[in-house]
């Protein structure tokens, strides 16, 4: 399996931009559907943003898009996630995980992640 772990995490205001990195190791990292979940304090782990092995085909959760942006670096084992306009609502602790399912798939079910990151918290002050 792939390791993963998530840096980028902190405190923002409202309005800000953070961009969350996650870097993997152990198995080929361009082989997986990579993605962002995050969970906020009581609250369910929700899927955020995911990019194929291609980047040809990602999906994002409605309350992200347009604000969000997932890519990827094949080369350098690494996934992004450029966070834009960020709301108190997206305060939660990010993961990054890896699933051989598609990105459509992954943004469907937490249970085809096969790695999950430790993950990085962000929080958007109001």
């Amino acid at each position: 399996q792939v390791q993963l772990e998530e840096s980028g995490g902190g405190l923002v205001q409202a309005g800000g931009s953070l961009r969350l990195s996650c870097v993997g190791s152990g198995r080929p990292f361009s082989t997986y559907t990579m993605g962002w979940f995050r969970q906020a304090p009581g609250k369910e782990r929700e899927f955020v943003a995911a990019t194929e092995w291609s980047a040809g085909s990602k999906y994002y959760a409605d309350s992200v898009k347009g604000r969000f942006t997932i890519s990827r670096d094949n080369a350098k084992n690494t996934v992004y996630l450029q966070m834009n306009s960020l709301k108190p609502e997206d305060t939660a602790v990010y993961y990054c995980g890896a699933s051989i399912a598609t990105a459509q798939a992954m943004s469907a079910s937490s249970g085809t992640i096969r790695s999950w990151g430790k993950g990085t918290l962000v929080t958007v002050s109001s």
